[in-house]
């Protein structure tokens, strides 16, 4: 069992390990790590998870990295994606995108904020946990995920059907501002397809244009995505044209393929199953009898791993009143003296398949501000890598004393 413990204590350590989460944060960032590619920043995260005193650290199959500390009978999980997208035009960013710039208050670099200032953060809140001896009744596994980027919850389908962890909750660690998040909308993504024939483009009436066929389609798209279903948490349901592709023997020829990708954000109370009918009774998909589907997923991880899905990320909200989201609020008041704001995120996380698949609670807590994910000159901040590993430390021991009272 643990002893008795001040929450001051926890937060005046978590400032006394600013300065290693910032290193340890840089050290990741100059490591490139984009999806498929995370092998070298998963071992520098073992590697560091060893030394702070992790009880276990394991690297799976698929690649995912996970840290254990504890051996109690509650399983907690807390995750980070250590996969990054790329760095897009260098020009637009003020430093090198892994080499990055640290001052006072923020580091800056690609994965600052999404998503390693989470993993950063974690860490620390293990030896935390180590240094002030907050072991109790539970096992908390750190997961460094991978493929997030590319297929985001596809980890966690590996984690729990293949490395059969099923926690009790998961702290998602992707950017909140310090706030507390419990839901996401879900997302699908979905191709559309009009076949023709081709022929020479000097006598086009000889052929059949694919592509004007998908120009009413387009169209019908953009007003189908402004009458969509409207959660009062959520928000709406969006869509929009991401991709256009083409078939065509020549650029003097009628094209004889086209098809579109769409991202389709679903709000609760919608469906996959009912964004893809929506898209099927369009009268201009049904004149130019188009395909409508969604696309599958099957890249394989930098282990050579291959897990196959469909891309449907399901949405996913927990009560505010639900006991995890409750141990956080909990958590907040006693670390910072405040109350903290309980919101959602509007991006997509690893949630989509703990939560929405598997119906395994997940509540966000993280390092850094939605805005800064994707975007040039990415940065996090000093004072919410201190403060987020002191939430991760508090908050395995204010959840099981919870338990064991009930």
């Amino acid at each position: 069992m643990s002893r008795d413990y001040k929450a001051e204590e926890i937060l005046k350590l978590a400032e006394e390990y600013k300065q290693d989460m910032s290193r340890f944060l840089r050290d990741m960032i100059s490591i490139p790590s984009e999806s498929t590619q995370e092998k070298e920043v998963v071992l520098r995260i073992k590697e560091e998870m060893e030394k702070v005193g992790f009880d276990k650290v394991e690297i799976d199959p698929m690649g995912n990295v996970l840290g254990y500390i504890g051996h109690g009978k509650h399983i907690i999980a807390m995750d980070a994606h250590i996969d990054t997208v790329g760095i897009g035009d260098p020009n637009l960013w003020h430093y090198n995108p892994y080499e990055g710039y640290e001052d006072e208050e923020v580091i800056v670099g690609r994965g600052a904020t999404d998503q390693e200032g989470g993993m950063a953060s974690m860490v620390y809140a293990g030896k935390i946990i180590k240094d002030l001896g907050l072991e109790d009744d539970y096992t908390l596994i750190v997961t460094g995920t991978v493929q997030e980027e590319d297929c985001d919850g596809l980890c966690w389908q590996y984690i729990i059907n293949e490395d059969n962890i099923k926690p009790e909750f998961v702290v998602s660690t992707e950017p909140t501002s310090c706030n507390i998040y419990r839901g996401q909308r879900g997302r699908m993504e979905i191709k559309v397809t009009t076949k023709g024939i081709s022929c020479h483009g000097s006598a086009p009436e000889r052929g059949d244009n694919a592509i004007f066929k998908m120009a009413p389609i387009l169209i019908e798209l953009r007003a189908l995505g402004e009458n969509l279903h409207y959660d009062e948490f959520l928000g709406k349901g969006s869509l929009t044209v991401s991709e256009v592709f083409f078939s065509s023997p020549s650029r003097c020829a009628v094209a004889d393929g086209c098809t579109i990708s769409i991202d389709r954000r679903l709000t609760d109370g919608e469906t996959w199953q009912g964004a893809l009918e929506e898209i099927r009774n369009l009268p201009a998909v049904k004149a130019a009898k188009a395909e409508v589907s969604m696309y599958d997923y099957s890249r394989a991880s930098y282990t050579g791993l291959v897990y196959p899905t469909e891309c449907y990320f399901p949405t996913w909200v927990i009560p505010e009143e639900h006991p995890v989201c409750e141990t956080l609020v909990e958590g907040y008041r006693k670390l910072f003296k405040s109350e903290p704001l309980v919101d959602k995120w509007t991006f997509s996380t690893n949630g989509v398949s703990i939560m929405g698949r598997y119906g395994i609670p997940c509540i966000g807590f993280g390092p850094g501000h939605e805005v800064e994910a994707h975007a040039p000159n990415e940065k996090n901040w000093k004072s919410e890598l201190v403060k987020c590993a002191a939430m991760y430390a508090i908050v395995p021991i204010l959840y099981v004393k919870e338990q064991a009272e009930k």
